[in-house]
């Protein structure tokens, strides 16, 4: 394609934004404070922030130069550097097909809450009522009402990942939903797409700030903040910690997808990409840290609430077996009157002991919980307890929906834009691609579909996406050769990148690749049979299960046996 002839941003500030709304995700929300959590707190920022210096900016620069440099997308600029290397931006192209598959059932997910947030009661603050109305579902009571919209209304979710019970009508129309905006958003490529970066990528941070102020209004929230920046610096010397911070760099900006590659094809050729690469790279991670901000806020107050609620439990419960009168023992002074009714009547007190002592606020912050299980379950319980709930459910699921509709963005974006290279017609191709995401991706939406979300999410794309990054930076650094790459920068920019960049290029970024790259085979292998967790319907809890996956990579169709006209995605499972 002839460089005058390829379509550009209106502006730099439209690929800014559009790099912006891509790589700040659902990660940013839902893993990063997971690590912080997990990790030491504050203590998790030092290796987090090392590792976007030596791994996470300089590949992130890579990427836009090359992008920018050969103005192809991923499949083209890796064949213009080496006719033997189209593999690579094939490779990229897969994953990022790979993904789509499954990541906008998150989005159905998000519509199907904020569809539901317009109601009077919040469908999850409260348990749905027997058939034969006489008493709450028995699920429900024994879980709780979020655990139970999530679980059995939203999911509809089986057993175990080989039952399926047919397609889930309403979130199919959600996931028919999602696509349909996702269509709409690059059917002319950057004209469409530039525009809605505008949304996408600032509206979530007017959600992130008004819930910032609230969250900090909330009872308890400080706890939660305090627990966050409080560093355990014993930490930094588990090398997991240092593995899971250099991880969630790499997925966090998006690197190896080609998304990076396509949307800096569409620049002028001497826009300053090196400025905008730290840039994007430093609003990426301090969005990482506003969100943990915001996050621990709402933990605080959701681990006080259920902490005092402990607390009221068990103060009923020693008025009550020893006789008390009401005002003998308050909130304060719980602990205390357990400590002297265990020595004054032991074996009375034994007869309850099981039930007293177990309130602990620090437990209760220490609950590490990511993914869909603290976006949808435990925000959504927290938001029960607000004041006009409604109003902030939307905020929230409105915030995800564009986090999770900007990610998406840049992973089809990668998908089309090397296939455009080879003259296909955009409207049709952005069509066709979207209608073979639609189609495979209804296996999502059946009962055992989550459990399979969870697999392709947690196996799927690390091993390849770090493999294809790590044949991305050798061959820049010694194929293509570094001299040659400094001569293109200079071309675009009027000057050679520094020390800092080659360095990291030809040395530090490519030995920290390979360290994860083993890291992660070696864990594989050590790890033992895969497992997943299971809702267990009998428990009211999600149970783990162990299963041996007999066609890891092949995704088989199937009829849906309720659903005929419908294919599903299936794989072969055996239970152990």
């Amino acid at each position: 394609m002839e460089k005058d002839a390829r379509p550009n941003w209106d502006s730099p500030m439209q690929f800014v934004l559009a790099c912006v709304s891509y790589a700040v995700g659902l990660g940013n929300v839902w893993r990063f404070p997971y690590l912080c959590q997990m990790h030491g707190g504050g203590g998790f920022l030092i290796p987090y922030f090392i590792m976007l210096l030596v791994e996470g900016v300089p590949l992130f620069y890579m990427e836009l130069a090359i992008g920018q440099k050969m103005r192809l997308g991923s499949i083209g600029a890796w064949t213009a550097i080496s006719p033997y290397l189209g593999g690579v931006g094939l490779a990229s192209v897969v994953t990022s097909l790979y993904l789509c598959l499954y990541y906008n059932i998150i989005n159905a997910w998000s519509f199907w809450y904020l569809f539901h947030s317009f109601q009077s009661v919040l469908p999850w603050a409260v348990c749905p009522i027997n058939a034969n109305r006489t008493a709450p579902i028995e699920e429900c009571e024994r879980a709780s009402p979020t655990q139970y919209f999530f679980y059995r209304e939203t999911l509809n979710i089986s057993s175990t990942i080989e039952e399926n019970g047919g397609i889930h009508t309403g979130q199919a129309l959600c996931f028919l939903l999602t696509w349909v905006i996702t269509y709409l958003c690059v059917v002319r490529g950057v004209q469409s797409t530039g525009k809605v970066v505008y949304f996408t990528a600032t509206f979530p941070y007017v959600v992130l700030f008004i819930y910032l102020i609230r969250g900090f209004t909330l009872h308890g929230a400080v706890n939660g903040v305090k627990y966050m920046f409080t560093p355990k610096m014993d930490q930094l010397a588990n090398p997991t910690t240092w593995i899971n911070a250099a991880t969630q760099i790499f997925f966090s900006l998006g690197l190896g997808f080609g998304s990076l590659i396509a949307f800096s094809s569409y620049n002028q050729y001497n826009n300053n990409f090196e400025r905008q690469a730290i840039t994007v790279s430093l609003i990426n991670s301090g969005t990482s840290i506003f969100a943990s901000i915001v996050t621990f806020a709402i933990y605080g107050f959701k681990a006080t609430i259920n902490y005092e609620n402990c607390l009221e439990r068990t103060r009923i419960l020693l008025l009550n077996t020893f006789n008390l009168a009401e005002d003998t023992i308050n909130m304060d002074n719980v602990f205390e009157w357990i400590e002297k009714l265990n020595a004054t009547y032991p074996e009375q007190f034994n007869e309850i002991a099981n039930d007293t002592g177990n309130c602990d606020l620090e437990k209760e912050l220490a609950t590490a919980v990511e993914g869909p299980g603290l976006a949808f379950i435990v925000y959504s319980e927290a938001i029960t307890n607000m004041p006009l709930s409604q109003l902030w459910s939307v905020l929230y699921f409105i915030m995800l929906l564009l986090l999770g509709v900007g990610s998406m963005l840049g992973n089809i974006t990668a998908i089309i834009t090397p296939l455009q290279d080879f003259k296909a017609a955009s409207l049709f191709l952005a069509g066709l691609v979207c209608l073979f995401c639609l189609l495979l991706g209804l296996g999502f939406t059946t009962t055992s579909g989550n459990y399979w979300f969870t697999i392709f999410n947690d196996y799927g794309a690390t091993f390849s996406l770090l493999f294809i990054v790590l044949i991305e930076v050798i061959t820049v650094s010694y194929i293509y050769g570094i001299k040659r790459f400094e001569k293109d920068i200079e071309d675009m920019l009027g000057h050679r990148p520094n020390w800092y960049w080659k360095i990291m290029w030809v040395a530090i970024s490519p030995l920290l690749l390979i360290v994860l790259f083993v890291f992660y085979i070696v864990n594989y292998i050590m790890g033992g049979t895969p497992t997943y967790q299971a809702w267990d319907k009998e428990e009211c809890s999600l149970a783990v299960i162990v299963t041996v996956t007999l066609c890891r990579c092949l995704i088989l169709l199937q009829k849906s046996l309720t659903n005929p006209w419908i294919q599903t995605i299936r794989c072969i499972t055996a239970k152990i």
